[in-house]
Parts: structure tokens; C-alpha cells; sequence
């Protein structure tokens, strides 16, 4: 077997940033510190944060008034937002800089008078919290079939906006059906794509076209770890999502009559490299060969903390 990583992989500039932050918390306040949904979507991060004294909430209304609070890397709606100050709650935003920027694009959309477009999966997060943010009813797209579907109100402009982790195909797809049917729906300047996603999922296409089997290592409610298992799917490879090491089903590493069974690894955004590791090692122990990492972009993004975070305690 040869072992096949995939560059970049894992943790990006947001989800490090949101981690930070708990723990900056927690240094200054101690325990607990509540965190307002999975700080992002990895269970092993949200374990790791809950041994160290974080306690992971998805209502604020029973904290006790005065506690610190932190919204999670995935953003939140703006009525959440006045609930912790109505509450007393002490809340620090670890919401991911470019899910904030699709935030503002939103709302300057509306200002703007455009009836607004989402594109996106119901019930995440990021969705919820945007269209919360945007200050108007937001229309949600989930697949180029809900695009006929629509019925929007006349003689409005349209904009649309979109989630972060989508798959770069399918938005692509999606924004083209809205196109086709309003000639003059605006989006915005840049991809909301992010960076990462961008990176990652081009990155898994190039490992794809190199390996007989994609293992890509992440939550199974974690979007953008799901995308690049489609990804590598759509390119016409076996591909599952692994939460770590457990996960691996002896029969998917069966090696090619006379051959070398190439299997690929890479890892969501908010995957921890010590999960891809172990996924690495047991892989070597089933069937011992060498590892080999793909070039790749080099990521060297680094997000900002929020002021009152910004000096560590001495």
C-alpha cells in the first residue's frame, strides 16, 4: 500500500482561530465557559475543549447571568446576539472572519433594496446565522432544483449569497440556474467560497486523479469534510468520510490483482492533523509502505483575534 496525503489538509485559519479563542477564555475566566454550538464541527476539538472546562450549549436561556459565552466559528443570527446582551452574558465572537464577510455582503445587499438569495443547506449553522444576520427575509436555495421552484416577489432586483463550504461545483451549477432564470440577480464581487474550501477541494481533485481510494477524514456534520468526499466521488473514485481511525473497513483496502493499492488521505477544516495520523498509522499497520504528501498550496492565513483576547495572559 502506498499512502497518498493530500496538501492542504485539515485545520484552517478560522476553525484555529475559533479554538484559540475558547481557550484564551477559559485561560482568563476559567471554567466554565459556555460555548454557544460545537465550536466547530469535529467531535474530537468539542471533546478535547469540554475535558478542558467548555460546556457546549445550543440554547442561551438557562445560563446564569454574567457568563462568558462564545459563538461558535459558524456565526450566529443577530437575535442571538441580543438574547446574551438581554441575559447578561458576557459573549466573545469566534464567528470565522469570511463567514462574517458573507454576513455584511448580505446586509449590504439588502440595504440596497434586493430581495436576497441564499445558497445553502438547511439547518446549518452558517445558514442559520447569516440569514439572521441579514436583517430581511432571505430566500434558501439547496440544489439547482429549487431554483424553478422559487417565487420571489416582482419588481425587486435580486442578489444571492452564499455558504462557505459548499462544493465549488455545486455553486457553480446553482448560480448558473439562478442566472439563466434572472438575467440581472447580482452576487457578490469575490466567491464566498472560502479560501480553504477553495484549497482543499481542488486539492482533493488532484489527489483523486492519483490514487484508487480517497479516505477523507472529518465529522460526519461537518459540510465542507462531506463536500470533499463528493469531490473525490464525482471524480470517479471510491471515496468515504472517516470520523478517525475506527472507521476504516478492512474490505475498502483490498490492493489490485498484481499491484500496489494507492490510497489518499486528506481532511476537513476543521479536522485535527493528529486524527489524520492515526488514520495514517493504521493504514501502515494493515499493510505496511511508504507515505508520500502531494504538493500543494501553502496556506499561511492567520486571522486576528478579538481585541479584548488579542495579549494573552502573563
Amino acid at each position: 500500500m502506498q499512502v497518498v496525503l493530500a496538501q492542504p489538509r485539515g485545520f484552517c485559519a478560522g476553525v484555529t482561530r475559533a479554538i484559540e479563542i475558547v481557550e484564551r477564555v477559559l485561560e482568563r475566566h476559567g471554567a466554565p465557559v459556555y460555548v454557544f454550538h460545537e465550536i466547530v464541527h469535529n467531535q474530537w476539538v468539542v471533546n478535547d475543549l469540554r475535558s478542558r472546562g467548555a460546556v457546549f450549549v445550543d440554547t442561551l436561556a438557562h445560563l446564569p447571568a454574567g457568563s462568558q459565552v462564545v459563538f461558535s466559528a459558524h456565526g450566529v443570527s443577530a437575535a442571538v446576539v441580543a438574547q446574551a446582551q438581554h441575559l447578561g452574558l458576557h459573549s466573545v465572537d469566534a464567528t470565522c472572519p469570511l463567514v462574517n464577510k458573507v454576513h455584511q455582503q448580505a446586509q449590504r445587499f439588502v440595504r440596497q433594496g434586493r430581495t436576497l438569495l441564499m445558497i445553502g443547506h438547511a439547518g446549518h449553522e452558517e445558514v442559520v446565522g447569516t440569514m439572521g444576520q441579514a436583517g430581511a427575509p432571505v430566500h434558501l436555495v439547496s440544489q439547482v432544483g429549487d431554483v424553478a421552484a422559487l417565487n420571489l416577489p416582482t419588481g425587486k432586483p435580486l442578489a444571492y449569497v452564499t455558504q462557505t463550504t459548499l462544493s465549488l461545483d455545486d455553486t457553480r451549477d446553482i448560480i448558473a440556474a439562478l442566472h439563466a432564470r434572472y438575467p440581472d440577480i447580482v452576487g457578490p464581487e469575490v466567491d464566498d467560497i472560502c479560501y480553504a474550501t477553495q484549497n482543499r477541494q481542488v486539492a482533493v481533485r488532484a489527489l483523486a486523479a492519483q490514487v484508487d481510494l480517497v479516505l477523507v477524514v472529518g465529522a460526519r456534520n461537518s459540510s465542507n469534510s462531506n463536500r470533499l468526499r463528493e469531490v473525490a466521488a464525482h471524480d470517479g473514485v471510491p471515496a468515504h468520510l472517516v470520523q478517525d481511525a475506527s472507521d476504516i473497513r478492512p474490505e475498502w483496502l483490498r490492493a489490485p490483482a498484481l499491484d500496489t493499492l494507492r490510497v489518499g488521505v486528506t481532511a476537513g477544516a476543521s479536522t485535527p492533523e493528529v486524527l489524520v495520523q492515526e488514520v495514517v498509522a493504521a493504514l501502515r499497520q494493515r499493510h505496511a509502505g511508504p507515505v508520500v504528501q502531494l504538493a500543494g498550496v501553502r496556506e499561511d492565513t492567520r486571522f486576528r483575534l478579538p481585541v479584548q483576547l488579542a495579549v494573552p495572559v502573563v
